[in-house]
């Protein structure tokens, strides 16, 4: 196994307040969305039978083109958008404009219908079946909406934790074929898209923007990234029942750029394996001689990569993540981690300030991992560690995860930055605690698993 990595300071800097200016760029670029259509929807074209659920499909059909495309970007690995915004405010806004787009979808759908069946005075089915024999690419689209919706029904929460994470990573690379289907109905049928003038070059120009994004975030970052540091599995090593390290050699990786607490996204080619790309955070601060993640075998690939031979190639997409010591607000800090959300903390460790507190919650001893690691580590920093373990239902441990048992253990966990890993039980349970015990949401910094 490679030696330890000395701890090294971290260097403080300002709180970014990126995604306010992304969330007003959404806002602006949607209104700009909008106005084009005021523009061009000329006074008095809104009477008539029908005419004003027409001009409803129209609103809620460029909101979903709007909506998709965002979505999109969202997904393009832009590393701007991975290290400044963050994994898990990208979730949330995924799953935010997803229901926005979903519900637009369905609207735009049913709006435009029932206000040509009602100008045609037919029957919703009998218009149904006209606007796809007669409309142009409007095959494509219903193709284009079947998959969104089927998305859509995927994501939703009880479903996708019954779905093995690989089917989901396949299911979900579908979404980007709606792009390319949607693409040809909105520009032949959508009025403000067809009709030569500044809306149509708006629309082309947000469709060249995110393409663009989204070929230099998935490929042309990666492999300039790749070509440049060669990454190899140096070694596996087992770390306890069901977790597993891999520790990735490779050139020039001083030059990386990552920070502890960040995570890649890690394709791994050996035979199956290089199909898919998981993310896995670092679980030590990165150095010039490897990288270390430490992996939960969950499932198949998992499984199968406890197995990769060394000297695999890596191909590495990152570094993603915005858990990382530049983002406290105050000197100390407390970090919590559940199972296998040590690795991100243990990592963080290596760069936060002397003082800084560790609670380290496992279901078993047997469980626990980098027990060696952190004890030197809290030695060399002047930290402190508490191994919270047991079942969930014992009261010795819900007393210690109790506001009052966090207080026991963190008089001051008011005043310190809180850094929270774990399943999303204990990720939700824990948010709540520090909340009852004051902690502002600005200190809360949260690298949650589902992502």
């Amino acid at each position: 196994m490679p030696p330890a990595v000395r701890p090294r300071f971290a260097r403080r800097e300002p709180r970014g307040r990126q995604r306010w200016f992304c969330l007003l760029l959404f806002w602006a670029g949607l209104g700009v969305s909008l106005w084009f259509w005021w523009h061009n929807t000329p006074s008095g074209s809104v009477d008539g039978p029908g005419a004003e659920l027409t001009e409803a499909g129209r609103i809620t059909g460029l909101v979903a083109g709007y909506a998709l495309l965002v979505q999109v970007l969202l997904m393009s690995r832009l590393g701007v958008l991975e290290r400044r915004i963050g994994a898990n405010d990208l979730l949330q806004w995924h799953r935010d404009i997803g229901g926005l787009l979903g519900a637009m979808v369905v609207a735009h759908v049913g709006l435009i219908v029932a206000g040509y069946a009602r100008q045609a005075g037919v029957g919703i089915g009998s218009e149904t079946w006209t606007v796809l024999s007669t409309f142009e690419d409007m095959v494509s689209a219903a193709v284009a909406t079947g998959i969104l919706l089927g998305i859509a029904l995927l994501s939703v929460r009880v479903v996708r934790a019954s779905v093995p994470y690989e089917v989901w990573y396949r299911i979900h690379l579908t979404s980007y074929a709606v792009l390319l289907l949607s693409y040809g109905h909105q520009f032949a049928t959508g009025r403000d898209l067809a009709m030569e003038g500044p809306g149509r070059l708006y629309w082309i120009g947000l469709y060249l923007a995110v393409i663009a994004a989204l070929i230099w975030g998935r490929l042309l970052a990666p492999l300039v990234l790749n070509l440049r540091h060669r990454l190899r599995v140096a070694d596996v090593i087992a770390e306890g029942p069901g977790m597993f390290s891999v520790y990735i050699g490779g050139r020039r990786l001083d030059e990386l750029q990552a920070r502890a607490g960040q995570f890649f996204r890690w394709r791994f080619l050996a035979g199956g394996c290089w199909s898919q790309a998981h993310p896995f955070s670092l679980s030590a601060a990165p150095n010039a001689e490897w990288l270390r993640l430490t992996i939960k075998a969950v499932g198949g690939h998992t499984n199968q990569l406890y197995q990769v031979p060394i000297g695999t190639r890596v191909v590495a997409i990152g570094p993603s993540g915005v858990f990382t010591a530049d983002r406290r607000t105050r000197q100390r800090a407390l970090l919590i981690a559940g199972g296998s959300g040590i690795a991100p903390i243990r990592a963080l460790l290596e760069d936060l300030p002397a003082g800084t507190i560790v609670i380290y919650r496992a279901a078993s001893d047997e469980e626990v991992i980098f027990a060696d690691e952190l004890d030197w580590l809290a030695e060399q920093r002047e930290a402190e560690i508490y191994y919270v373990t047991g079942s969930r239902d014992e009261p010795r441990t819900r007393r210690a995860m109790s506001p009052r048992g966090m207080r026991a253990m963190v008089p001051d966990v008011v005043r310190r930055d809180v850094y929270l890993c774990g399943p999303e039980g204990l990720v939700n349970a824990t948010v709540k605690t520090l909340r009852r015990l004051h902690v502002p949401r600005r200190q809360i910094h949260l690298d949650p698993f589902e992502f």
